[in-house]
Parts: structure tokens; C-alpha cells; sequence
């Protein structure tokens, strides 16, 4: 596919073509009865939970009135676009979609009694895009945002035996000005099937009436210190607060313990509910707290954290009668000048040493599941493949992934560059594709003041798009292996890029940003980051700045395998008709063409992209993951055959 033919294809949607079906081994074998049993939140573990995925009642309306009754079983926590939850129907901006379900029976405590005060939370990973949630008829909370979790206490709404959840929900995708990523209601090119509703799991846990709801770790890597931030709740009057205690594990030796009281340590109470989640049963006798507590590493006992060697030490955290595990890493990500060659030149560094990112871009789509990866050896598949094939990055491209997969990251030893979920009303494609394709040198002048040419005139939209943003940050700040931050993409709904770069360091000083990733650049952020399809790849950057360079996007070799495609129409940005042509294509534009530029001071790169999805078929991997396109009878350019990993600067 030459240059004009790409370009056509993104700007003019192919919304009339059926998609053939597609499945993976894993949605192939999925076990209805036992959908994602993994612990949704394994950053912050308790000994048990319920999980509610399987089968619920569905309906859709056009009033946001209950239905009289509801059409057929949906297997959540699969989107209703999506097969394999058995509905197979777009969720329309006008719609209603309804969830009804039954809560495992509950035997409720006997009153004047310590087991009397546990509460029952109900989680839900994520729900695209408004939620309104009830148990027993009663309201109980409201979530705006598609892409992250939130939480209710539920205890005060139950009735012993049977209780019924039901969850009403809206999706206007891009009929709107809100977050949806690569969704649109028009597939074709670039942009992909929308889908809607439940999509991330939905779980619950008992917990004292103190307990903690959230923790994450600041990390020191030059002085060996470690702080845990932990946010704690205590539910009616207490008269004396439980202490907070913390301890540290190396390979199963506690190496570190300290214990807090409340009232002495660095506390605040400021409530800590996201304001885009309105709980409608919160109570004036909540008392909500963050308690800091820091602790040295030995050096007998000190790892860093790498690709290579993903040390993760083991934490439990205990308040009152909440016992709770977790995990650290100790690393750090910096920009700093190369003291090797190209000496002088700003360049990325993990834990103060030159690093190369080799990387790949993951849509995280599934031909299934949609934005829900049909198990969990799916999600692994996808990282241990990339890992194999020489990639120690993966940039997570305008989706928030569940906490399982940034967990296998940190385990696995996989850098993430987290793209944030762009928005804004619709796009102007020629401004943001011919123009900095075409012009280059004239896009990088554009300012992204201009809201109405960069789909960003609505303000509540800005400062929806705003908070659901620092919502990203606070949520996955947690996780070791994130160590860049990009908050746009192409252009797509970009305003206020210094401010909003200042916002997210200083929400997360510890991380780098990608502040305008492919172009539209604003002279900000960490890196000097460009998209490049069809020129020759090259270097501009100088001692005199503090920015690295960044290839955010290139590659995009298209290889179509019959049988494992969406469509027959194909979508690259450069067609190879046989899969020994590819692999020779992507051999030499990694030896020739991308390595050498390590030399002129080149940080990183991102090859384009990790699987197919539906129209585009520039994936590694087809879009059923049944296909390797690099495992022929040729050495495949990433293995560890010597092309990459020979190349990496060791920590």
C-alpha cells in the first residue's frame, strides 16, 4: 500500500464491510463457569473474594426506565459487541443498556457483635462509559469514565438471602466529546468496533469496618528508601483507631517492619472518592485517612529492578483486623546526558544507566473479546511472545489495560509506556494526518491553543478529559514497570500540553512524559517523540536539550494471512504479499535502518504493532494470535539471534 492509499484508508471509514469471525485458542476453550478467576486487584491482596463474572439477564432500551423484562443471558465481563459474550449488538448513543444479576446468598451478622461491622464492597474494573448502579432497587453509586475501576460499600443497601444488582449504562463513543480511545461507531482503518458496557471484572470482598482502600509505593532508588502510601477507612465512631504496621519481604526474609499509630503519623483526612465516582450512601461517621510510612532497604538485601532481573519485593500491610499483601520494585527512569557515544546527548536511563527501548505499540484488541482478553494466558501470551521476540517495552496505545496485565509486566520484567484515552468531539482528519505527514516542519508550529482545529472546543469536556487523566495517573501509578506517561496522541483532542505536562509530573514526579507523541509538539516533556511511516527513519537531537528522542511509531509492514483476518481489504503502511518477504523487510529495517541511529543518540523506538486488528494487518501476530509472522524458516529480526539484544545497554 503506497502513502496515499494509507492515508485514504484512515480518513474514510469502511463501515459496510462485515467483519469475517474470528476466535482465539482461548475464547475457543473458555470455561463459562470460571470466566477470569484471577484476583482483579493483585496489587492489593486479601485472603478471599466473590467474583460475579458469568452469566447475568440483559436488555436493551431506548428509555432510561427499567425494562419490563430482559432479552437473554450475557457473559460478562464480555461487552456486548463482543462474541463471546453472546450477544453480538452495538450499544447505540441513544440506548439503554441494562445488567441485572442475583449476589451470591448472604447471611447477614449478627448485630452487637465485632462481626457485625464488616462491610461488603462491590467493585467493577471498568464500564464503558456511564454507570448507574443499584442493589435492591436502591441507587447506590454513579461512575463517568470507561477505562477505570471504582468501588461501593454495599453493606447498608442488603436484605439477608437474595439481593439484586443491576447496572444501567450509556455509551455515546465518539458521538461525543468523551474518552474512547481507538472505538468509533464507524469501523474502518485505524479505528476499530466500539464496545460498550461491563468489560472489566466485577467482584466483591468483606472487610472490617477499618480497612485499607488503596496503597501505593514511592520508590527512592538512590537512597534505598521505600514509602508507602496508604489510604485507610474507618466506618462508624471509633474511640481508638487501629495501628497501621508494614512489612517488607527479599525472597521470603523480612528484611523490614515498623508500626504507626494513626494519630502520630503523617495523616490527612480529605476524601479520597474520585469525584467522578458519586457514592450516594456516604456517610458522615466515615472517617477517611492516608498514613505514610517509609522503611530502608539493606544493601545486603537491595535489587534493581530490569527487564533482565524483575525483582519484585513482597509487602503485607495490616490495620485493625485487615490484613493485606503487596509488592514493590525498586528502579528509577531518567533522562540524562550519554558520558558513551554519542557523549553529551540526552538519553533514557533505567536506574541511571543508557537503556534502549526496543518496543512494540499493543492495541490490547481481541477478535472475541474486544477490549477483554478471553483468559488470563491470553494476556500473558502477549507479553511473554513480545519478550521472546527481543521487545523489553510495550506502549499500551490509548487503553487502560486491567491491573492483571500491569502485574505481569512488573513480574515478567516488561517496560510500559502508558498512553492515556484520548477524546474530543470528531477529528479533523486532514489536520491530523495529511498535514504533519505531508508538512512535518509546518505541524510543528501548530499550537495546540487552537481547540476548535484539534476537536477540543467544548470546555466541560476539556475538564472531563482532565480529571480522567490525573484518575489514570492515581490508579496505575502503583505499577513498577510504567515508566512513561503519554497524554496525546496525533493530535487527537490535544490542548493545553505544558499544562497538562505539568499536571501529571506533578502528580507522579517519578515517571517521564511523552507529552505529544508522533507530532504537534509543544516543547515539553522528556522526549522529542516522532511517528515515522514513510521516510527514511532519522535523528534530530541536541546536546543543548534535555529531551531525548523518542521513534514513537514506525514499521507498519502489512502482511495479510488468509484465514486469520478480519476482512480482505488491507490496511499498512507498506504490503509484503509473502510472510519470507516480511521477515526480510523487517530484518533489514532493524539492522540497516533503526539500530544504526543508537549511534546519534536514539533512546527508543516502537515498531508498529504487536497483533492485527480487524482492517490493519501490520501485526507480528495475527489477530487470532495464531499466526507468528516472524517464526518461518529465517532468523526473525527481534529474536535474541543477536540483531536486538546484543545491542541493549545492560543495567
Amino acid at each position: 500500500m503506497n502513502f496515499s492509499d494509507a492515508l485514504k484508508s484512515i480518513i474514510k471509514p469502511h463501515d459496510k464491510d462485515e467483519l469475517t469471525p474470528l476466535s482465539t485458542i482461548w475464547g475457543e476453550n473458555l470455561d463459562t463457569s470460571n470466566v477470569l478467576p484471577g484476583y482483579p486487584r493483585p496489587q492489593m491482596r486479601r485472603e478471599r473474594f466473590i467474583s460475579l463474572n458469568g452469566y447475568w439477564d440483559y436488555a436493551f432500551t431506548s428509555s432510561s426506565e427499567l425494562p419490563d423484562k430482559y432479552e437473554g443471558k450475557i457473559l460478562v465481563p464480555f461487552s456486548p459487541e463482543a462474541a463471546l459474550s453472546g450477544v453480538n449488538r452495538q450499544l447505540k448513543p441513544e440506548e439503554f443498556l441494562w445488567y441485572r444479576t442475583f449476589l451470591p446468598p448472604i447471611t447477614l451478622p449478627v448485630k452487637n457483635t465485632d462481626s457485625s461491622r464488616r462491610r461488603l464492597l462491590l467493585h467493577f474494573g471498568a464500564v464503558d462509559y456511564r454507570a448507574q448502579v443499584y442493589i435492591n432497587s436502591q441507587p447506590v453509586i454513579t461512575h463517568l469514565g470507561g477505562y477505570l475501576p471504582f468501588c461501593a460499600d454495599i453493606t447498608d443497601y442488603l436484605m439477608e438471602n437474595e439481593n439484586e444488582l443491576i447496572v444501567k449504562v450509556q455509551d455515546t463513543t465518539e458521538q461525543d466529546s468523551q474518552a474512547r480511545g481507538k472505538q468509533t461507531l464507524r469501523r474502518g482503518g485505524i479505528f476499530y468496533t466500539a464496545q460498550s458496557g461491563i468489560w472489566q471484572s466485577v467482584w466483591m470482598e468483606w472487610v472490617p469496618a477499618s480497612y485499607v482502600e488503596s496503597l501505593w509505593f514511592e520508590t527512592d532508588f538512590d537512597t534505598h528508601k521505600i514509602t508507602a502510601h496508604i489510604n485507610t477507612i474507618a466506618v462508624g465512631a471509633l474511640d481508638i483507631l487501629p495501628p497501621v504496621s508494614l512489612s517488607v519481604f527479599c525472597k521470603e526474609k523480612e528484611i523490614g517492619q515498623t508500626q504507626v499509630s494513626i494519630q502520630s503519623a503523617n495523616t490527612s483526612q480529605d476524601k479520597l472518592l474520585s469525584s467522578e465516582s458519586i457514592a450516594l450512601n456516604e456517610r458522615k461517621e466515615s472517617q477517611h485517612f492516608t498514613t505514610d510510612i517509609s522503611i530502608n532497604i539493606p544493601e545486603e538485601f537491595f535489587h534493581a529492578w530490569s527487564p533482565e532481573a524483575p525483582f519484585l519485593y513482597d509487602v503485607e500491610i495490616t490495620f485493625g483486623q485487615d490484613h493485606i499483601k503487596s509488592y514493590f520494585a525498586m528502579r528509577c527512569y531518567t533522562i540524562e546526558k550519554s558520558v558513551e557515544a554519542p557523549e553529551g546527548i540526552p538519553v533514557f536511563c533505567l536506574n541511571h544507566k543508557p537503556y534502549f527501548l526496543m518496543g512494540v505499540l499493543d492495541q490490547g484488541y481481541w477478535p472475541d473479546g474486544l477490549y477483554t482478553a478471553p483468559s488470563e494466558e491470553a494476556l500473558l501470551y502477549d507479553i511473554t511472545t513480545m519478550k521472546s521476540m527481543g521487545f523489553n517495552m510495550l506502549r499500551k496505545h490509548i487503553k487502560v489495560e486491567c491491573a492483571r496485565w500491569y502485574y505481569h509486566c512488573d513480574r515478567l520484567g516488561m517496560i510500559v509506556c502508558q498512553d492515556m484515552v484520548n477524546g474530543g468531539s470528531c477529528y479533523h482528519m486532514p489536520v491530523i494526518s495529511y498535514l504533519p505527514t505531508l508538512c512535518p516542519s509546518l505541524a510543528a508550529h501548530l499550537k495546540d491553543s487552537h481547540y476548535s482545529m484539534l476537536s477540543r472546543k467544548d470546555e466541560n469536556a476539556r475538564w472531563q478529559w482532565e480529571k480522567e487523566c490525573l484518575e489514570t495517573v492515581d490508579s496505575l501509578k502503583f505499577f513498577p514497570s510504567i515508566a512513561i506517561w503519554v497524554p496525546f496522541n496525533e493530535g487527537w483532542g490535544q490542548f493545553d500540553t505544558v499544562r497538562i505536562t505539568n499536571l501529571i509530573k506533578d502528580a507522579d514526579p517519578s515517571r517521564l512524559i511523552d507529552s505529544a507523541s508522533g507530532w504537534f509538539d509543544q516543547n515539553c516533556g522528556d522526549f522529542i517523540s516522532v511517528h515515522n511511516y514513510f521516510r527514511p527513519l532519522s535523528v534530530s537531537v541536541k546536546k543543548w536539550t534535555n529531551r531525548a528522542f523518542f521513534l514513537s511509531e514506525y514499521g507498519g509492514f502489512a502482511c495479510h494471512i488468509k484465514g486469520h483476518s478480519s476482512v480482505e481489504r488491507i490496511f499498512g503502511y507498506k504490503r509484503y504479499d509473502t510472510l519470507s518477504d516480511f521477515e526480510k523487510a523487517c530484518g533489514e529495517l532493524i539492522e540497516k535502518s533503526l539500530l544504526p541511529l543508537r549511534a546519534q543518540g536514539l533512546s527508543g523506538a516502537v515498531y508498529t504493532q504487536l497483533s492485527d486488528v480487524e482492517e490493519e494487518v501490520n501485526g507480528l501476530l495475527t489477530y487470532d494470535r495464531k499466526v507468528n509472522k516472524l517464526s518461518g524458516e529465517n532468523p526473525a529480526p527481534f529474536h535474541t539471534s543477536g540483531i536486538i539484544r546484543s545491542n541493549f545497554r545492560r543495567t
